[in-house]
């Protein structure tokens, strides 16, 4: 890594926490007793990542000299992109199906986790795991006639989000940080920093500069009032919506709803 905004040491490896634990822990579990007296070192590499890195944002987020190993799980799970969307269409029809009028979507799983403890009293069918495909979502919302739509999500997604994005994917154009510093500056953020912001490549450096400063609730009930703004603005007529912010750790950080913000 050798630029910050994605939550890892610059200078370090771009290995995310999880998928770091996970090849710890399988370290331990092999070397047994070896490690009573001696220790361990591992080298991780990917066998043509330099080359698959090109073809990916690895570049342009400062992380240089192969392919990231990132991820929340560890683990990966092979999909179609028409398979995951229809799964997603197909899961707000069952939602609706079973008299359903409160649909919470979120963008993967440690934002399910969340939004599930913000709203325990739902039954678990209002909660679709949307993954990139808000439009898709939305959409069957408004068919199947869900009256009430609480989106779940972090800061790089609702960026995608507030912008007017529907396919939120990392491959589907990038994060208007721009957005991001004109919200600073509507908190009060120096000039400066605003300037910083807008330069940024990553929406996760806003929200690192914005927790130094003490503002990390304010950025994000900004940026949860655009993104009602805009979803609302596409959708008049379609749902009553709230925007639930938390952050890598699954914290609440801020809410918006339509109509209030």
């Amino acid at each position: 890594m050798t630029m910050p905004g994605l939550g890892l040491a610059v200078g370090g490896p771009a290995i995310n926490p999880v998928p770091k634990r996970n090849i710890a822990d399988n370290v331990r579990a092999a070397a047994g007793s070896l490690l009573v007296d001696q220790g361990i070192e591992i080298g991780i590499s990917v066998p043509g990542g330099e080359d698959i890195a090109r073809k990916t944002l690895n570049p342009r987020l400062g992380i240089l000299g192969g392919i990231s190993i990132l991820g929340t799980s560890g683990i990966v799970y092979p999909y179609s992109t028409a398979s995951f969307c229809a799964t997603v269409v197909q899961g707000i029809e069952v939602a609706a199906a079973q008299g359903q009028d409160t649909l919470v979507l979120t963008t993967g799983r440690r934002t399910e986790k969340f939004a599930m403890r913000q709203m325990p009293h739902l039954a678990p069918a209002c909660f679709v795991q949307m993954g990139d495909f808000l439009h898709a979502a939305l959409d069957t919302a408004v068919e199947v006639g869900i009256r009430e739509v609480v989106i779940g999500g972090m800061v790089g997604k609702l960026t995608k989000m507030a912008q007017g994005t529907t396919m939120t994917h990392a491959g589907r154009g990038t994060v208007d940080t721009g957005l991001l510093a004109d919200l600073a500056g509507e908190i009060g953020v120096p000039k400066e920093i605003c300037n910083d912001i807008r330069k940024a490549k990553t929406a996760r450096y806003a929200a690192e500069r914005m927790q130094v400063l003490g503002l990390l609730g304010a950025f994000h009930q900004a940026l949860a009032e655009r993104v009602v703004a805009t979803l609302t603005g596409r959708y008049p007529d379609g749902f009553a919506l709230r925007v639930l912010v938390c952050n890598p750790d699954g914290n609440r950080i801020a809410e918006a709803t339509s109509g209030t913000g």
